[in-house]
């Protein structure tokens, strides 16, 4: 369950409760999706990767042509803000830069002011349950849009692909989605990246077959590497998933989640102690990544 009850927000220069924020409704982001975000860890050290994060940003900001007033200096200070209102505790920024207020129609030139929101919440928590069995995954009927007609890299915030994708596995009775690109590749889940584990090999898809750079995964890489595995990018097939001795998959919020099944059939948990070692060390590896703010 996620515990987005005690959100909070930054909004125009104030911590407010996150239910109580409010944007004028033509702002391009809330129109068109027209805007970039990141997906923060928070621990009780910081803010995990931060730089990392706000490099990404700024990147995917100068990919679209979004520049806030102050720079992205100024969002990160937004950002530091935000997890100094939410505490010393485990939590989640979403940081978002929307084009801004503009024309009902699709311009950009009428917006002449980007929006910067900051939200932070609790992390998501994964149910004893499925924890223990790992979730429940179908393959989804949609494919992921090639990177010639929007580049993975760029967090935008029309997530409608993503979301399309979780719908079909909700109303399939699962609890997420494999998503592959138009060549029946895997790209990754619906909103993480995934890994399988095979003997000795640690394998992830590549950012040109779809999947998001995240930054859990480039931590879960740079672990197993350290942990002694094969690590490699690679493309993936749904036949790589059957033949895994492990698959879980990895995002900011949710951390390391375990797979039990895809389409029915159940996935191999023969590694599951090698998931649970890299898990214990991502424990230790975030707050040492972490940046201090308060």
């Amino acid at each position: 369950m996620k515990r987005d009850d005690e959100a909070i927000a930054w909004l125009d220069g104030e911590i407010v409760p996150a239910r109580e924020a409010r944007i004028p409704i033509l702002d391009h982001g809330f129109l068109f999706g027209d805007g970039v975000f990141e997906g923060i860890r928070v621990t009780s050290a910081g803010i995990f990767r931060l730089e990392d994060h706000m490099k990404r940003l700024e990147t995917a900001g100068r990919a679209v042509g979004i520049e806030p007033i102050g720079g992205f200096a100024q969002v990160r200070e937004v950002a530091c803000e935000t997890t100094r209102a939410w505490g010393p505790r485990a939590g989640y920024l979403r940081l978002i830069v929307t084009r801004g207020v503009g024309a009902l129609g699709i311009d950009p030139a009428t917006c002449p002011e980007p929006r910067v929101v900051c939200i932070a919440a609790g992390p998501a928590e994964l149910s004893p349950d499925k924890e223990a069995r790992g979730l429940d995954m179908i393959t989804s009927s949609l494919r992921r849009p090639a990177g010639d007609v929007l580049d993975p890299r760029v967090k935008s915030l029309n997530y409608l692909n993503n979301v399309l994708a979780k719908r079909e596995a909700t109303h399939r009775g699962a609890d997420d989605a494999v998503v592959l690109n138009s060549l029946g590749l895997i790209a990754e889940a619906s909103a993480t990246n995934l890994f399988v584990i095979q003997g000795n090999r640690l394998e992830t898809p590549p950012v040109s077959d779809g999947a998001l750079e995240g930054l859990t995964r480039r931590t879960v890489l740079e672990i197993g590497h350290d942990l002694g595995f094969e690590v490699a990018a690679r493309s993936l097939g749904r036949f790589d998933l059957y033949a895994a001795d492990a698959v879980f998959l990895t995002g900011t919020r949710a951390g390391l989640i375990p797979v039990g099944s895809l389409d029915g059939s159940l996935i191999s948990q023969d590694a599951r102690s090698r998931v649970r070692e890299i898990q214990a060390t991502f424990e230790t590896r975030q707050l040492e990544l972490s940046v201090p703010v308060h």
